[in-house]
């Protein structure tokens, strides 16, 4: 693709004896550019892009873009182009490289604190009952109808929901090769603010909820709801929860046609009644609006899972899906890999082990109290859990008292400490808790799990929380594997030889 293509998809001016050029590549990283490449200067959390102009130009970048206001080397035989932001201008140029798939894609977008992976995936599991090919940008990983799309960036520690451009658009381009119709994208608060999804426009777009969390990044909550409201100006419909106090909010930045739902009975265009669980694995629900009636069952236990089926529900029936389609996807969907999933240990388990992502205060409460529902007299929950280094350090306090106050014994470990010493996180965490008698801790997380597992009662649900899908650990040595599945069925296996005794 030649420099002018890529300049005037990001209204950055072109040297017109430049502009026949063809581009070789385009790059972020100093590290990976090649001959004849397009080097993009990022001013990132902790490097500046401007510093690596020379290591970019000795490995052959012919063309270097900077940001209007940054100060930087002049190198003989490098074409200098400016633009005024240069993070927003990478998700264009990137987009332009591949041939444009933002316009070739029809695109949903979930937002919100906790819910957006198991919308998206409801959201699939409809859209391919009504016969559309799916593609999956997630936290769990990105799928292009049904294949899974590896993520190829350099940071093996990374793990991000809304892949970077390069990445982001790569995939989109293999969607569109893929015949893909519709890109179910949960859509966080970093990609809005750091413009990852700038050429992209969204058929429709859905507000789960809103509670602290990323505060490391964002520091105020006005300014993690304002990063998640620039997705609502991008959207033709606008799925509000009005259950969520940030709703207002929400809608006044909504630039679309606005569909609100309710699971609480506020005032809204759809709310849902006869809330019903229907065993261990599913809730039943009549969806209502002024016109519209229709039973529902979503294969996900809980009262939290109630406003992700309908607002999973709502969105498809808003963009032209029939009633059958709505509850034939529904009924069939999956559980997600690592939300609300009970593992499988065969007929001789005595007791149920659950995974979930919950790494939130709210996310933890709606964790717990749907596993006391699912709790006889004689049945008690066993929480095992820890919090992320470098990352927002207000919640591990509260964390650890809504682990006390819903759990009825908690085990605190380790979660992903990064750079950050284990027992320092552990340590805030206890600072929110008041019952010594109902918490241990044990440092190390696969030891955790196993004392759960073996000293539990039978009958008793271990939960299992934090880690969810992820099959890793990071700790300031680096990213090792670390399988939750395979550590309970180890554990699961010596209780039954009798290790729990």
């Amino acid at each position: 693709m030649n420099l002018e293509t890529l300049c005037m998809a990001a209204g950055i001016f072109c040297p017109p004896e430049q502009k026949d050029f063809p581009v070789a590549g385009i790059y972020t990283d100093s590290r990976d550019v090649k001959p004849n490449g397009l080097f993009i200067c990022i001013s990132g959390l902790h490097r500046n892009g401007h510093d690596f102009i020379a290591q970019a130009a000795e490995q052959g970048a012919k063309w270097v873009l900077c940001q209007a206001g940054e100060s930087y080397p002049i190198l003989p035989g490098i074409v200098y182009l400016e633009a005024e932001n240069t993070r927003r201008a990478t998700s264009v140029i990137f987009d332009a490289f591949y041939g444009f798939p933002s316009r070739r894609l029809r695109f949903i977008g979930v937002t919100g604190t906790n819910g957006k992976t198991t919308v998206t995936h409801l959201l699939r599991s409809i859209l391919e009952s009504a016969m559309f090919r799916c593609g999956l940008i997630g936290t769990v990983g990105c799928e292009s109808a049904g294949r899974p799309l590896p993520n190829t960036m350099r940071d093996s520690t990374a793990n991000m929901t809304t892949p970077d451009p390069p990445e982001l658009y790569r995939m989109l381009s293999e969607m569109v090769r893929d015949g893909v119709e519709y890109v179910l994208m949960e859509v966080t608060s970093h990609a809005l603010a750091l413009g990852k999804l700038e050429p992209i426009r969204f058929d429709a777009a859905i507000f789960t909820n809103l509670t602290p969390d990323h505060l490391d990044f964002h520091k105020t909550m006005e300014a993690y709801a304002r990063a998640k409201g620039e997705l609502f100006e991008k959207s033709a419909v606008c799925i509000i929860n009005v259950d969520s106090p940030w709703s207002d909010y929400m809608i006044e930045r909504s630039h679309g046609r606005v569909v609100t739902c309710s699971q609480k009975g506020s005032r809204s265009d759809y709310h849902v009644e006869n809330i019903t669980p229907t065993d261990r694995d599913g809730v039943s629900f009549r969806l209502v609006s002024d016109r519209f009636r229709l039973q529902l069952r979503c294969g996900i236990p809980g009262a939290f899972s109630v406003m992700n089926a309908m607002q999973a529900a709502v969105c498809a029936k808003e963009i032209g899906i029939g009633a059958d389609a709505l509850r034939d996807g529904l009924s069939a969907a999956a559980g997600v890999k690592g939300r609300m999933e009970r593992l499988k240990f065969g007929l001789g388990a005595d007791l149920s082990v659950i995974l979930d992502y919950a790494h939130t205060p709210d996310a933890l409460e709606k964790l717990l109290r749907t596993a006391r529902d699912l709790c006889t007299d004689r049945q008690h929950t066993v929480l095992v859990f820890g919090c992320g280094g470098d990352r927002d350090q207000t919640k591990r306090p509260l964390m650890g008292a809504v682990a006390e106050r819903y759990a009825d014994r908690v085990i605190v470990t380790s979660d992903n400490s990064r750079s950050e010493d284990p027992v320092e996180i552990i340590r805030a965490i206890l600072s929110g808790m008041r019952d010594p008698q109902k918490v241990t801790v044990i440092v190390q997380r696969a030891e955790a799990i196993r004392r759960a597992i073996l000293d539990a009662e039978p009958g008793d649900i271990v939960l299992l929380a934090g880690k969810g899908h992820e099959e890793y650990e990071i700790t300031k040595d680096g990213k090792f594997p670390f399988s939750e599945r395979k550590i309970a069925a180890e554990a699961m296996q010596e209780r039954l030889r009798g290790g729990n005794i």
